[in-house]
């Protein structure tokens, strides 16, 4: 007997078994995305700072394939450009490292030769307005005296190791994040052309047209904000290094290395080159001081309030307010990767507010005389 074929079901059927697996399709799409959110949470800050490097240096790239016609896309060039980023990184924490163990055996043994002797009052220390007598007091009883410098030191030298062994492991793990970002790195610059497709087909289907331009809203706003903090904050460490060259600073070299990158961080530049004029002040050398904080404040000032604006904001024509607080909450937020992210964050939800609020598109334009 043979067998009869399988009732077709009928459209209304069929429509509630279609939406129940698109329901399904989603819950499982969630529960799979919070698994993997969950499973590589100790790496999201790592794959971020990639994703971040690879937008903004991704033009670079581009024009390195462009220029050797596509040899050495899929190897050679991305791994050149990773580790010229590594260099960059590497070679300045490698010498800080070295400059920082050279102080660190000269300090060891100043300290030990300060707990047998005590250490006198410098001569700059009472002539300070207002609080040299009553700081030359207190450094005379506790560092002059060899018996309390002892004791003193010897609770420095207690808290010094602990904070080693404590920030030890912190370097550690930082130095393998910073190795996990730059293996990330690489696959991106590798992949990221077919990534950028697959990203594209995604938002059309999630989000529809409007999803390229939300996206394109993103990059512009990393793109923005690189260029308006770092490459901003290194130009005002070089203009800062030109003027402590100029008033005879020692170190101006580091010193400016150290301005460029605090100036990154909104308020950061202030706490080195008010710090450079305190100790020109502690030598007597007042229009050198001068000269550093009012040159400081004039370039951090112009800098802050006319060429980040313009940088972060031009690119997504996003207020000077939303920038600002954008950087200043995701600093609060994510530490130094929220710099990054806090405007981007500002800049889609902008673009979101503007599409919702601003007129309803119209029906696309038909050209008659090509569609004739």
């Amino acid at each position: 007997m043979a067998s009869e074929p399988l009732p077709t079901p009928s459209r209304p059927a069929a429509a509630p078994a279609a939406r129940a697996q698109r329901i399904g399709r989603a819950v499982l799409a969630a529960a799979l995305t919070v698994a993997g959110i969950w499973v590589l949470h100790a790496f999201l800050a790592a794959l971020v700072w990639a994703g971040i490097f690879a937008i903004a240096l991704w033009p670079l790239y581009r024009r390195l394939v462009a220029a050797t016609a596509g040899r050495g896309a899929r190897v050679a060039l991305p791994f050149a450009l990773t580790a010229v980023i590594g260099l960059v990184f590497v070679v300045p924490v490698a010498f800080t490292a070295l400059e920082l163990a050279r102080a660190a055996h000269v300090a060891i043994g100043f300290v030990n030769e300060a707990r047998h002797t005590g250490i006198a009052v410098p001569a700059w220390i009472p002539r300070l307005p207002v609080v040299g007598q009553t700081l030359a007091g207190w450094w005379h009883a506790n560092l002059s005296d060899p018996e309390n410098a002892s004791e003193l030191l010897g609770r420095i030298n207690a808290l010094l190791a602990t904070a080693a062994r404590h920030y030890g492991g912190e370097i550690l793990h930082r130095l393998v994040l910073f190795v996990f970002i730059l293996l990330t790195l690489f696959f991106l610059f590798r992949d990221g052309a077919a990534l950028g497709r697959q990203l594209l087909t995604l938002s059309h289907k999630a989000l529809g047209p409007r999803g390229e331009h939300l996206g394109q809203q993103i990059i512009m706003a990393v793109h923005g904000t690189v260029n308006g903090l770092v490459l901003v904050g290194l130009g005002e460490g070089i203009v800062l290094g030109v003027v402590y060259v100029l008033v005879g600073l020692p170190y101006p070299v580091p010193v400016a290395a150290l301005t460029g990158v605090l100036a990154v961080i909104p308020f950061g530049a202030p706490v080195v080159f008010g710090a450079a004029a305190l100790y020109l002040l502690s030598q007597v050398q007042i229009a050198a001081a001068a000269i550093v904080l009012g040159a400081g404040f004039f370039v951090t000032f112009t800098a802050d309030h006319f060429v980040r604006p313009v940088l972060i904001g031009g690119a997504t024509r996003l207020p000077f307010l939303l920038v600002l607080l954008g950087i200043l909450g995701g600093l609060e937020t994510l530490g130094l990767l929220g710099l990054f992210v806090g405007p981007a964050i500002m800049a889609a939800l902008v673009s979101l507010w503007r599409e919702w609020t601003g007129p309803p598109a119209g029906p696309p334009h038909r050209d008659p005389a090509r569609h004739a």
